[in-house]
C-alpha cells in the first residue's frame, strides 16, 4: 500500500491527538512526537508491503496454481500474511 504524505500526516495527527486527549501521553516536543509517529507508520507500511510481496510470491509458486480472487487464494493470503507479519513482531 502506498500512502501520500498528506494522508500520512493526517493519520499521524489522529494518533497524536488520540494519545494526548485520552491522557495516555504528554509530549514535551510536539513536532518531534509527530515526526516519530510518522516514521513508525512509514516503517510499518514498508513491512506490510514486503509481507504482501512475499505472500503473493509464495502463493504464485504453489504447484496447484491457486487463482487470485478465489476463496482458497484469500484464505492462503490471510494465513501467509499473518505469518509474515509475525516474523517482524519479534
Amino acid at each position: 500500500m502506498t500512502i501520500t504524505d498528506d494522508r500520512l500526516s493526517h493519520v499521524a495527527h489522529l494518533v497524536h491527538d488520540g494519545l494526548y486527549h485520552d491522557d495516555l501521553l504528554d509530549y514535551p516536543d510536539e513536532s518531534k512526537a509527530l515526526f516519530e509517529i510518522k516514521r513508525t507508520l512509514i516503517d510499518y507500511f514498508k513491512i506490510e508491503q514486503e509481507a504482501d510481496k512475499q505472500v503473493r510470491e509464495k502463493i504464485s509458486h504453489l504447484k496447484r496454481g491457486v487463482m487470485e480472487g478465489s476463496r482458497e487464494w484469500d484464505i492462503l493470503y490471510r494465513k501467509y500474511f499473518e505469518e509474515e507479519l509475525a516474523k517482524h513482531r519479534h
